[in-house]
This record gives structure tokens, sequence and C-alpha cells, in this order.
């Protein structure tokens, strides 16, 4: 009795492990065609999409980078005397109608802290920063052909020598390029003119 039913359990496993077989081998092996077994077709591979970063934030990325060029510049020191006082030199350099006799061309000179200047036809302009009567003059200076929006920081530095006044310029911020032509543009259109123009320039005997 006890061998009989060892034999109908073998058996039952048997055929339970074959039908195990033969479900889970169904569909793995295709149809053959021709005789020939076909491969199956391999199942297609989704590769993820790159995110692409809101419009926004590429906006802010693209303002923070910085905008604009910066270009090499230097500093010069003029020393120049004039006969005559502090007062009436200063007067000469932000007054329109003088401005425009000494440069032989028509001017724009706002003479107050903020105010705008143009002189030899639009080839120099600026804005004063700072005006102090008779002791200094600060001016956001620059050549017309200068990079646009750049100046220079002009200082004029008046100094009472008993009946003459010297004038100390220092300039900053001058492209480097341009550091020969300034020099030479403030020693000809502004002192010797002023000099030439007012007879500041010679003692008279």
């Amino acid at each position: 009795m006890r061998k009989e039913g060892v034999q109908k359990i073998a058996s039952a496993l048997e055929t339970y492990i074959s039908t195990l077989k033969t479900e889970f081998t169904q569909g793995m092996i295709l149809p053959t065609v021709n005789g020939e077994q076909s491969e199956p077709t391999p199942l297609p591979v989704c590769k993820p999409e790159k995110q692409k970063a809101p419009e926004h934030a590429a906006g802010n990325a693209f303002k923070s980078k910085s905008v604009g060029v910066k270009i090499p510049t230097c500093k010069i020191n003029l020393k120049e005397v004039f006969l005559t006082s502090p007062d009436e030199l200063y007067r000469i350099f932000i007054t329109q109608e003088l401005v425009q006799a000494f440069t032989h061309s028509p001017a724009v000179v706002e003479a107050d802290k903020g105010g705008k200047f143009q002189l030899l036809d639009g080839s120099v302009t600026g804005e004063f920063i700072e005006l102090v009567p008779e002791k200094q003059i600060t001016m956001k200076w620059r050549f017309k052909s200068w990079p646009e929006g750049h100046f220079a920081t002009i200082n004029l530095a008046f100094s009472d020598k008993a009946d003459e006044t010297e004038v100390r310029l220092e300039g900053k911020g001058i492209p480097a390029q341009e550091e020969e032509r300034t020099r030479e543009g403030w020693q000809r259109y502004y002192f010797e003119g002023i000099k030439q123009t007012f007879g500041y320039g010679a003692r008279l005997l």
C-alpha cells in the first residue's frame, strides 16, 4: 500500500513538472518558417531624453555672463603755469563763451555738478563730477573715437602761486593706445589754446 502511494506521488510530480516545462517554454520557441527557426525580434530600447533647461533658466544663465570688453588703460599727469589768478582760470574752463573762444569752435558747457559738455564739434564730450570754485574741476571726459561708453576721469587742481596759477592735471582710465593723443590734446587744445587766446603764457615787460 505504501509502495503504491509513493509511485502515485512520483507519477503526479512527473506530470506536474512536464506541464510546467511546456508552459514556461511557450512563446520562447517560435514557429518555424520553411524549417528555419525565426529569431525573436528584440524589444526596442528607449534612450532617456535630455532634459531641456526651462527658458527662464537659460535666460538667467545668459544674463549672468559678463557683457562688454575690458580695455587696457593708463594714467597721465600734466603740469602747467598760467599768468592769471585761479579764479579767472577756473572761469575759463567752465564758461561756454570762453571755452568757445580758446577752442575756436562751438561748444556746449553746463557748469553744474552732473552738467554735460561738448567741445571741438563733438570730438570731446563729458560730464562734470565736481566743481570747487578756484580749486578743482573733476570730470568724466572722452574723445569721440574711444570705445562706446568709455570715459576717463580728469581732475584739474588749481594752486595760487602769487601772480601765477599752477594747474595739475591727473587723468585716469585713459585707453592705453590713446595716451599720447590725450596728452597732446590737453596740451594743445586746452593749455596752449588758453595761453594764446587770453595772453596768459608770457610776462609783459
